[in-house]
């Protein structure tokens, strides 16, 4: 433990003026209004380092992460691991707002009653509700609402777990979002952070509490702190940024100079059809492959129906052997930790050149709750049956290109490891049958990508997050960043909504590139052959987009 005055960012990172008091704060909520590119996940990933080194969080108290997306929670929970080390980062818990309300229904369900009170092995289904024996989804914040409001126990009970709460990309958040968050924590001495940014709110289809960060400011008495800088993306694309800026939100244009310098790539493409688009984006991808860019900085985004609209464009791919993943196709399922330990497990028994993936398995299967000699004895038992599965693998008579060869060894592999180390892996595999329903889900995906070609590790690029190019939705871009972005169809037809949300949603999108930015546009987008829906064959550039791109 440190003194306050004497923390440091951790890995020398160098912080601006409004972000080091945004980390240093300990005993004023903060509210952090920020631009793409800022650096919010940083910030409080060093904020949760400052209030864990210096023991402003005390032990045994936590801290407590929110967020909106697994991959956003995921990301946020790693950046700490790294940057404060797994003792420290052992006492930050970083949810989505749906595996929070869990965690509070879990933790204090008895306080549910009549028509809400759950069985103790309930189940969370996507869209049938069974009176105490199952859930949806969307039940998950009304019920954790409804005991937090209700049971003084419960609200106690978060109290006096969490010191200080962490709220990312707090502009989205809905009005029961907000009141759960306002019933746990309001009139409390939790320190509340939140950060957002308002050019980037397009959840409002699903609630969005207008003005939520003022109104948060105004509930929790936060000081405002606006971060102005784009550490991500170079002169040539911040300036265009900018540009935005200054039509959708002139106050929060930056006092600082506009960024210097002709460092960074914006290309403007037209083409006749999807096909000859296709083609050359294709080519574009090739070469930058080529030139050493990894798969995992180069994203695809698609304002809607990028299985539709990116059709072309993967067919081109796939012939020329470039992996690349349909997020819509694979939805939420990469992210989810069950999934990333079996791939893992492939990997290593498939693939000698996989260290990562090894130390990874061994980190995620070690028994923390174990004795020392327990934990030695499953680590040896672990080790041999990896050595024995690789040798299994790597005989002649093994039939790589067959599923059921590889749903054997992964069937193995599970048993072995514990059932509290798997259910411990997320809070929603701890009732019902969602892990044993996301480890078929994952063997299905993957016998799917296998029967391509028969090469595991081939179907595992296409799937993997580490080795694939990404084909997003804007919506599911938000928070990620990539050295090269191309925003396929900057088009009227795929760019419907209103001029403010449309333009909101077109800014997320440009600000995710870090160097390279690629914007196109098409004449002609034939009908997807079996699609019946609403499709306009003939497009129109969305002008005023593309003239964004252009420097005056």
């Amino acid at each position: 433990m440190i003194s306050p005055d004497l923390w440091q960012p951790v890995d020398g990172l160098s912080l601006e003026p409004n972000a080091m008091s945004a980390v240093t704060l300990m005993d004023k909520n903060v509210v952090v209004s920020a631009g793409p590119g800022a650096g919010k996940t940083e910030l409080l990933a060093q904020r949760a380092d400052f209030l864990l080194r210096t023991g402003q969080c005390p032990y045994p108290r936590r801290i407590l992460a929110v967020s909106f997306k697994v991959d956003a929670a995921r990301n946020l929970r790693e950046r700490v691991r790294r940057r404060s080390g797994p003792r420290l980062a052992s006492r930050f818990d970083s949810f989505t707002f749906h595996a929070f309300a869990k965690r509070v229904i879990d933790n204090f369900r008895p306080a549910l009653t009549g028509y809400n009170a759950l069985d103790p092995d309930y189940q969370i289904a996507p869209d049938t509700r069974i009176q105490a024996k199952q859930i949806t989804f969307a039940d998950l914040v009304p019920l954790a609402l409804e005991i937090v409001e209700a049971n003084a126990y419960a609200r106690g009970g978060i109290r006096q777990t969490y010191s200080h709460v962490f709220l990312d990309e707090f502009q989205d958040c809905t009005k029961q979002q907000y009141q759960l968050i306002k019933a746990a924590f309001g009139h409390s001495t939790a320190v509340l952070t939140a950060v957002g940014d308002t050019k980037q709110r397009i959840m409002a289809w699903a609630g969005a509490l207008d003005g939520v960060l003022q109104t948060f400011a105004g509930d929790f008495s936060a000081r405002p702190l606006p971060l102005y800088q784009n550490f991500r993306s170079a002169p040539r694309l911040r300036r265009m940024q900018n540009r935005m800026i200054a039509q959708m939100d002139p106050g929060a244009v930056s006092p600082d100079e506009e960024p210097v310098g002709d460092d960074g790539v914006i290309e403007v493409l037209a083409f006749d059809t999807e096909h000859d688009e296709a083609q050359a984006v294709a080519e574009l991808i090739g070469g930058w492959l080529r030139k050493g860019t990894t798969p995992t900085e180069i994203a695809i985004l698609v304002r809607q129906q990028p299985h539709l609209v990116a059709a072309a464009l993967g067919h081109e791919l796939a012939g020329r052997s470039i992996p690349f993943r349909n997020e819509q196709e694979s939805q939420d399922l990469i992210v989810e930790p069950i999934v990333a330990l079996v791939f893992n497990f492939i990997r290593v028994i498939a693939d000698d050149r996989q260290p990562d993936a090894y130390t990874e398995l061994m980190r995620i299967t070690k028994r923390s709750s174990a004795s020392e000699e327990e934990a030695s004895r499953f680590n040896g038992q672990l080790k041999r049956m990896l050595g024995q599965a690789r040798a299994t693998v790597r005989c002649a008579t093994f039939k790589g290109g067959e599923p059921e060869a590889w749903r054997s060894l992964v069937n193995e592999f599970l048993q072995l490891v514990p059932q509290p180390v798997l259910t411990s892996l997320s809070t929603g595999y701890q009732q019902g049958t969602r892990l044993a329903d996301l480890i078929e889900h994952t063997l299905v995906v993957f016998e799917r990508e296998l029967a391509v070609d028969g090469d595991a590790i081939q179907a595992l690029r296409h799937l993997s997050e580490m080795d694939a190019i990404r084909f997003l939705t804007i919506h599911k871009c938000k928070g990620l960043e990539f050295e090269k972005v191309v925003v396929l169809g900057v088009e009227e037809q795929l760019f419907w909504s209103t001029p403010i949300v449309a333009t909101s949603e077109f800014f997320v999108a440009i600000s995710r590139a870090k160097q390279h930015l690629v914007l196109t546009h098409t004449q002609r987008r034939a009908r997807p052959e079996g699609f019946a829906g609403r499709w306009d064959e003939w497009r129109t550039p969305y002008q005023p987009f593309l003239d964004f791109a252009h420097e005056t």
